[in-house]
């Protein structure tokens, strides 16, 4: 048997290779696996060769080793939280639903924020241009207004045949923007490079606004972007699985004699002087029958009272579909069997 540890390598920092050598150790030295000897076959990665003792199942010996050792180990997180100013035990696919929806709502602002940048920048270029085309600084009105007030009374009642096409309001910040910019910009104002921009602006704002329509496809994408950027060298290192239940009684080897006193009724491991009823294990049950018709299951111990005079004894094993033990009482008044 070739004991692999999955992704662990000789020079991980942390990592003791003697721990896993001595994995099987302790289950040999009680009797639970037979074993050879252990070879350590280690390079870049660990790897313990388990040389078997003659006759012993390799199969049954797997189990073993996940019985009575730590080859395998489950780990259950039980983690608590903060939630709503109240203590919460949650799952990790709780925990990873509570953050997927936390960062799904983070994206969503971020690209609300983007729209509204791409919004308003389209807006005041849109403004500009229409102050520029329509030769509103050269106005009389406009050039003659004597405080911020009254200009931006004018601006508004030149503006009013183009504010359906704008998307908000006119705010007085608006027009003081308008007017801080210089004459130099303004004269140099190229026509074909502000509509090419803000077409960009435009698609743009048409790729965002679908995103926000599939955000949870958009949120999906992003993960995988993430994964995809920083996911080299971080790929999981455990697997998310339900472990097969290896019951200890099934795999363990007889390593013990069982014995019985049937007379005195005490049964045991201990009993070497007294009958022998056979081989087994000591986490094995055993059943007994005594004479007055009752019976008992009880686990191996070195000396158990079991009650007076036993007619039977064995090694119980749970589930056994071939073994069936037939129990017949005697009406003792009417001699009728049932």
């Amino acid at each position: 048997i070739t004991l692999q540890v999955r992704y662990l390598k000789n020079a991980d920092i942390g990592f003791n290779k003697n721990a896993v050598l001595m994995l099987p150790v302790p289950a040999n030295d009680k009797g639970k696996i037979k074993i050879k000897k252990i070879e350590d076959n280690t390079a870049a990665n660990v790897e313990i060769v388990v040389h078997l003792a003659p006759g012993i199942s390799p199969d049954v010996t797997i189990d073993a080793l996940y019985a009575f050792t730590n080859c395998e180990v489950s780990i259950s997180p039980n983690t608590c939280v903060i939630k709503e100013d109240k203590p919460h035990f949650l799952s990790v696919n709780d925990i990873l639903e509570q953050n997927t929806k936390f960062t799904k709502a983070l994206l969503k602002q971020e690209l609300e924020i983007r729209l509204h940048e791409l919004q308003e920048r389209v807006f005041f270029s849109s403004l500009l241009k229409i102050f520029i085309q329509e030769g509103m600084y050269k106005n009389s009105e406009y050039e003659n207004s004597g405080d911020f007030e009254n200009v931006v009374e004018v601006l508004h009642r030149l503006f009013e045949p183009f504010k359906a096409s704008l998307y908000r309001e006119i705010q007085p910040e608006d027009f003081k923007k308008l007017i801080d910019k210089p004459m130099s910009s303004i004269t140099r104002f190229d026509v074909k490079k502000a509509d090419d921009m803000m077409k960009s602006l435009e698609d743009e704002m048409k790729v965002v606004r679908g995103h926000l329509r599939h955000l949870t496809d958009y949120t999906i994408a992003w993960f995988e972007k993430i994964k995809a950027k920083y996911g080299k060298g971080r790929e999981r290192k455990t697997e998310i699985r339900l472990f097969d239940r290896v019951e200890a009684a099934k795999v363990a080897l007889a390593n013990v004699k069982l014995y019985m006193n049937r007379e005195d009724g005490f049964i045991g491991t201990g009993l070497k002087k007294d009958e022998f009823v056979g081989d087994c294990s000591d986490i094995d049950e055993i059943i007994v029958f005594r004479e007055d018709g009752r019976f008992i299951v009880t686990k191996v111990a070195d000396k158990t009272f079991v009650g007076k005079n036993i007619i039977h004894a064995q090694v119980f094993k749970k589930g056994d579909e071939r073994t069936v033990y037939n129990m017949i009482y005697k009406d003792g008044s009417s001699g009728i069997s049932y």
